[in-house]
Parts: C-alpha cells; sequence; structure tokens
C-alpha cells in the first residue's frame, strides 16, 4: 500500500545526493581454507522493512524465513515505522551498515538507487518477465533493474450495494455519471462520496486517478486538463455530495466512514477488503475509477514496496539476497501474499489467477495492468509534484483558490520557479 508522506522530501533528496560516494565498492567472496569451507561462508543475512504491524511483519517474516531456508541462510528481519525507514537507510548508508536486504515503498526507489547504494538485479539472472509494465518501470533506474514487488496496489471505486439498490442508482462509470450517483445518494448523515485529500502524498495518490485519466500531466500541472480533474472534486464538496472533511480524511478514515454508512461511495485500495469481509451485514463492491467519458480506461497509481539488493562489500552475501528476493517474487508466494492481504500479484499470469479466485480484487488486478508508476515520468524530482498536487487540492477543496489559480502554484512548486 502507499504510506504516509515523510516529512521533507526535498530535504532528504539533497540528503540523499551526497551519499554516492559513501558507499563501498563490491568486492569478491573469500578465498577457501585447507579445510574446504569457504572463510566468512554465509549463514544469516539481515532484512530491514517497515512491516511493523504484528499480523503483517509475522506474515513477512514467515516468508522471509522460509525463503531463507530455501537457499540456506537465516533471515534476520528489522521492520521500523514508515516514516523512519528513509532517514535509517541514509544512516546506514553513512556508516556503511546497510542491510542485505532492504524493502522501500516504489517512489522511493529510484532516490536510493541514484547514489549507488543499490545492485542492479541482473547481475544475479533476475529479470522482470511476466511483470506488468508498470511494475517494472517502478524498479527501474536508468534502464537497469533495482527492485522487484512480489505483490502491488492500486486504488478503485467501492460501493454500497445495498445504498446503490435503495436509491436506484447505477454504479458511476463516468464523471457525470458520478456526480449524479453521489447527489442521489447523499442524504442527512451520509455522503454520496468520500476520498482521502489530506495534504500528504496519499491525497495526491488518490487525486491521480482522475488527474492521468483526464490527460493531465505531472510534469506540467498548469493545464486545463488538469483543472478540470481538480473541479471534479470541487464540485463533489460544493454540492454537498462530499464532505469538507475529506480534507483531513486518511484512507483508513474513509474506510471507517463507508464501513459506519456515512458514506456511500469511496475511492480505496484493495488493502481494505480483509476488513470489509469481516462485516457480514455490510455488501458492497469495487468496480474501476470513473472516467471522464464512457470507454475510457482509467490510468490509476502503482502502490507497492520493491525488494532491493543493497551494495555491501560481501559478494557472497549480495548473492543470498538476491536469491531470497527471487523466492519472494515466485509465482507461489506472489500468491500466497495475494490471498493473505488481497493485494494484486505482480505477474499478470497470477493476478489473474487470483482475481478468479477471488473476484472482489479483479477491478484492482484489471487496473494493474495499466497501472502507472509514479516516478515514471520525473524520477526522483516526483516528490516535489507530489507536494505542488496535494496543496493544490486542499487550496481548492476550501475555497482559497480556484482550481486553476491551485494548480498555476503547484506547478510553481514542483518546478521550484
Amino acid at each position: 500500500m502507499i504510506s504516509p508522506a515523510r516529512s521533507s522530501a526535498r530535504r532528504i533528496a539533497a540528503l540523499l545526493t551526497g551519499l554516492l560516494l559513501l558507499v563501498p565498492a563490491a568486492t569478491g567472496c573469500g578465498h577457501r581454507t585447507g579445510s574446504g569451507r569457504a572463510e566468512g561462508e554465509v549463514t544469516a543475512i539481515t532484512a530491514l522493512d517497515y512491516y511493523t504491524d504484528r499480523a503483517e511483519h509475522t506474515q513477512w517474516g514467515d516468508l522471509l524465513t522460509a525463503c531463507g531456508r530455501t537457499v540456506g541462510v537465516r533471515v534476520e528481519q528489522t521492520s521500523v515505522p514508515g516514516a523512519s525507514l528513509i532517514p535509517k537507510v541514509l544512516q546506514q548508508a553513512s556508516s556503511r551498515t546497510l542491510p542485505d536486504l532492504l524493502m522501500l515503498d516504489n517512489p522511493d526507489l529510484q532516490q536510493i538507487a541514484r547514489t549507488g547504494a543499490l545492485t542492479p538485479l541482473d547481475g544475479y539472472g533476475i529479470d522482470a518477465d511476466g511483470f506488468a509494465p508498470g511494475i517494472v518501470s517502478a524498479g527501474t533506474y536508468q534502464g537497469r533493474l533495482y527492485g522487484l514487488a512480489p505483490n502491488v496496489s492500486t486504488v478503485a471505486l467501492v460501493y454500497n450495494k445495498d445504498m446503490l439498490a435503495e436509491a436506484g442508482v447505477a454504479v458511476p462509470r463516468t464523471w457525470d455519471e458520478l456526480k449524479a450517483a453521489s447527489a442521489a445518494l447523499t442524504r442527512p448523515g451520509r455522503y454520496g462520496m468520500a476520498v482521502d485529500a489530506t495534504a500528504t502524498f496519499e491525497g495526491t495518490w488518490q487525486f491521480l486517478p482522475f488527474l492521468w485519466s483526464n490527460g493531465g500531466d505531472e510534469r506540467q500541472l498548469d493545464t486545463p486538463r488538469a483543472a478540470e480533474a481538480l473541479r471534479l472534486w470541487v464540485d463533489l464538496v460544493n454540492s454537498g455530495s462530499m464532505s469538507k472533511s475529506v480534507l483531513n480524511w486518511t484512507q483508513a478514515d474513509v474506510h471507517d466512514q463507508f464501513v459506519a454508512g456515512r458514506t456511500a461511495m469511496m475511492i480505496n485500495g484493495p488493502w481494505r477488503i480483509p476488513a470489509l469481509e469481516q462485516d457480514a451485514n455490510l455488501y458492497w463492491g469495487v468496480a474501476p475509477v470513473p472516467v471522464p467519458r464512457l470507454g475510457q480506461t482509467p490510468v490509476t497509481p502503482l502502490g507497492g514496496e520493491v525488494w532491493t539488493v543493497p551494495q555491501s562489500p560481501s559478494e557472497a552475501r549480495r548473492q543470498k539476497a538476491a536469491q531470497v528476493l527471487a523466492c519472494l517474487n515466485s509465482p507461489a508466494n506472489m500468491l500466497t501474499l495475494a490471498r493473505e492481504h488481497r493485494t494484486v500479484p505482480s505477474r499478470t499470469a497470477v493476478a489473474a489467477q487470483q482475481a478468479e479466485e477471488n473476484p472482489s480484487t479483479a477491478a484492482f488486478a484489471r487496473s494493474v495492468t495499466v497501472a502507472r508508476a509514479r516516478t515514471a515520468e520525473l524520477g526522483v524530482e516526483w516528490p516535489a509534484a507530489a507536494t505542488g498536487i496535494y496543496t493544490a487540492i486542499q487550496s481548492a477543496l476550501t475555497g482559497e483558490q480556484t482550481p486553476e489559480e491551485a494548480l498555476s502554484h503547484a506547478q510553481q512548486t514542483a518546478t521550484g520557479h
């Protein structure tokens, strides 16, 4: 899933730039002793991630342990809070104590790879054959593959079947249908629609399907196409079909509003499915994010975490870490993770199998096939654009600025002038 925004993307990017010379060069394996045992034979490797939730930490820990056993090493897993991961990686890079296996939120990969802290995976015979294009893009820096995600996510429209049936409303497919359905579903104590419009990267993440599907582009935010997308959200709030509180609702808050019956539809991700399934009295469905015009395919952002192999002095440790990474990305393990988390396997063939087993994931799986990596256009400059976008959303939804004015300011934020 997409992680919360970190405190200062510009500061982190600046710090990362200075790390290139601090990353140790690779050296060969240890020589063999007279006994025939390799000096420094690898029996354990370290792994770092941000899976601090107890259940999630345990699930990933079990998989890391199983993959380690397969390749003949013990995997020592450490999990830190999401906001602490990049600062910790920076500190480890500067002190030359990076883990052998590192998980990154996919938009962070290019910034870390730029420093030279990561090892290209093609050197270990790992390729991305069978993976969806957006997933390959998210793991690639300057034409080389540095990370792969076993499973990924995106967003879709989740709706309350009973509420739509009661109001005689069809599942909206277009923006006009979304506005009409949201209005028809709104009544005292309930809004028709909810999104996360917070001043975070999550807010940007939720807006991207509307921006991209309308032909908007993060490389040039002050365009009529981008303004039309933002105007849609403004209209939903101004008409009363969407609460102004979306300015402060995280994706978790949006989920809670939906489960409590205070919104009939929401934009959210597949990681919410396990919780939705626990409510036996809640009848819900999933559909693609509505698009500007009928017949279009929504363009959604790609979420999920990539696993990487940091540079280290030990080629033997890097070899073992790469083998574990390959194991994590095996079709069988992808399917296991997807079944546990209701996320989407990164290999298209496995994703199709998962969607057949669990139809509630089908809309997400279809969207992933054309989902776009957030760093695909701007690379390491993406955080500045993301900051500009969520700032524009806040300004427009509060009425402080028109969508055009807000996006003009966003373009200045993104470019620095």
